[in-house]
């Protein structure tokens, strides 16, 4: 009988980031936040002000490093924070806050390139929008892929345009649909990103984001629970009104069902939210991310289920 889950090494029943970089570069790697500099047209107007509603005002970039210093100092710091956890690892240069492709290529370049010849570094993941790429960037982006190993993580969150309007995403699914598609054309890695528990968003549409978003086949996902962080929309809009909020268990759940229907091949960076224990307003077990992780594994062991066993090409 073939392995059901042959991306793992581990108790893990599904392909994890972890496992991924492990083989390809035989160490741990882990990701150096980075602030760039950038902002979002969510915020500057060009799409909309405000930005998303569960976005943060540093643009969800909590972990990273202080725009106010320089790219070298920030990678230092975030860096040496990281090595009192993983003291011998390699590393991947990730810049996360606010939409990473959101300037001319001149810009891109000054901010990328710099830090790639910094010592052990192997890789970069860029965090950013569908609406912000022309066929200059794209050129660029194609070009740097083969210097590097390029990852580009897209905001997705729901293929249902109506839920995204109800939180200011402002691009529809044709949009993110359309760069996808490129970016596949041009042999660039791509991971798509999601969020569980969007207002207003049922079992069933969630389920339907995982289902549509596997039949892509992208390089990779990240799924990401629902929580309310201070100095956002939602959080206004709970303080107001509390709107109902995923349980713990009903998550592990919806996790669960969701990986059932990727394809095996697909690599999961990220299985649930990060938030800090200073901004967040709900829900608490958000903050439990090892107890979360450890009810997707032993729901999958008791199920004995796996990533990809209800997968349909």
């Amino acid at each position: 009988m073939n392995n059901p889950y042959p991306f793992s090494n581990t108790n893990k029943r599904y392909y994890t980031y972890d496992y991924y970089l492990k083989q390809k570069y035989g160490s741990k790697v882990f990701k150096v936040a980075i602030d760039g500099g950038f902002t979002c047209p969510n915020r500057d107007g060009k799409v909309s002000i405000g930005g998303c509603h569960f976005c943060s005002s540093l643009g969800s970039g909590e972990f990273g490093g202080n725009r106010k210093d320089s790219l070298f100092k920030q990678f230092d710091q975030v860096r040496d924070m990281l090595h009192r956890k993983w003291p011998i690892a390699k590393y991947i240069v990730y810049f996360q806050s606010f939409s990473n492709t959101y300037a001319p290529v001149s810009y891109l370049k000054s901010v990328y390139e710099p830090l790639l010849s910094k010592e052990n570094v192997v890789g970069l993941s860029i965090a950013t929008r569908p609406d912000c790429f022309n066929e200059e960037i794209y050129e660029y982006l194609s070009e740097l892929a083969q210097k590097t190993d390029l990852t580009i993580e897209l905001g997705l969150q729901t293929i249902h345009d109506d839920i995204a309007s109800s939180f200011n995403r402002g691009y529809n699914f044709s949009t993110f649909l359309e760069t996808f598609n490129r970016l596949k054309e041009l042999k660039i890695n791509t991971l798509v990103h999601l969020i569980n528990g969007l207002v207003n968003e049922s079992k069933e549409m969630m389920l339907e984001n995982a289902r549509v978003v596997g039949k892509l086949k992208p390089w990779g996902i990240k799924f990401h629970s629902l929580y309310v962080i201070k100095n956002t929309m939602y959080a206004k809009l709970y303080e107001k009104e509390p709107f109902k909020i995923m349980e713990q268990d009903e998550y592990i759940d919806l996790v669960v069902r969701q990986l059932e229907l990727l394809p095996k091949d697909c690599v999961i960076e990220r299985l649930t939210g990060d938030p800090s224990k200073e901004d967040l307003i709900a829900p608490t077990w958000a903050l439990k991310k090892v107890a979360v992780l450890n009810g997707i594994d032993k729901k999958m062991a008791r199920e004995n289920t796996y990533q990809g066993r209800l997968f349909n090409e």
